[in-house]
């Protein structure tokens, strides 16, 4: 994996997702471990972003590197009109590696292919994320102990939801059925299910969330995603169609384990935390571990 770009969770096969998880797991055992010194990693988040960039970040120090970037295209030369292609070309002269993340699908794709350094595609637009795919997936083998033969309900937005785009089409190489919750304006876009069928796996959709809890081992909630909405009353008329409370885990799975790639608005509500299926805390920390092992691995020192 030295010095390949991560832009699409299928840019890696399944043997190097796996490679991925067993180096996290390393890590986690030993997260600091100064083998990055010398090594500048450049993150640039033209869009908003706390866990995926300050994880990052978290990543790079402990490994030992150097991070520069910004967290706001606001305070970069965007703002007067520099081009794409302009900002990554100049930032490869600056950086070992780049971490960006972008509101437009295919940037990070482009960026890969003019940089002179790997690129690590941390969300383009409602497209893909692929490191909180490797992270979720990390998160589900640990807490499962395995990825073969689950069933795996996604709740939400299903049609912008680029880490349930993602994650979908890893799982497409295991053997998972698919339980997709979503209003019918926000289903999966035939793109993803494609994946599914091209594995010959099965997937379900519905309209309630009631109806997968005592089905499943892994319950992925998702927020309906304002800032995907060019019509603001078509949010209001969907924003809070799921929502997960403490009572309705009554009937679950003794295994399950209740996954959200964060920030939650109100699809969970806090009584949930201190449930001993409530994940999604311990899985942004895995994301920290995860995206040491892709910094070392495509930097070439693990």
């Amino acid at each position: 994996m030295k010095n390949k770009s991560l832009v699409s969770i299928t840019d890696y096969t399944r043997e190097e997702h796996i490679q991925i998880l067993n180096l996290a797991a390393e890590f986690e055992k030993h997260p600091i471990q100064k083998i990055l010194e010398g090594t500048v990693v450049a993150t640039l988040f033209f869009e908003p972003s706390t866990r995926t960039r300050l994880s990052f970040e978290s990543a790079a120090s402990r490994l030992g590197a150097k991070v520069i970037g910004f967290s706001d295209s606001a305070s970069s030369s965007v703002q007067k009109g520099e081009s794409l292609r302009d900002t990554i070309m100049t930032v490869s002269n600056y950086a070992d590696i780049i971490v960006m993340r972008h509101p437009k699908e295919g940037s990070a794709r482009f960026a890969s292919e003019v940089a002179a350094v790997p690129v690590i595609n941390a969300g383009d637009g409602s497209n893909q994320h692929p490191t909180q795919t490797l992270l979720d997936m990390y998160s589900i083998r640990k807490t499962q102990g395995k990825l073969d033969d689950l069933n795996i309900a996604f709740v939400g937005d299903l049609k912008y939801g680029r880490t349930v785009h993602s994650l979908v089409m890893a799982l497409c190489n295991y053997n998972t059925t698919f339980h997709l919750v979503s209003p019918n304006d926000l289903k999966l876009p035939s793109s993803v299910k494609i994946h599914i069928k091209d594995k010959n796996l099965h997937y379900y959709q519905y309209t309630e969330l009631v109806d997968v809890i005592p089905k499943v081992d892994v319950l992925y909630m998702t927020r309906i995603q304002k800032e995907r909405f060019s019509d603001p009353i078509d949010y209001e008329r969907v924003k809070n169609s799921y929502i997960l409370k403490n009572h309705m885990l009554d009937t679950s799975k003794p295994n399950l384990k209740i996954m959200h790639p964060l920030p939650r608005v109100n699809e969970i509500t806090i009584d949930v935390d201190k449930n001993p299926k409530a994940y999604y805390f311990e899985q942004a920390l895995n994301g920290v571990f995860v995206r040491q092992a892709l910094l070392a691995s495509i930097l070439g020192v693990k």
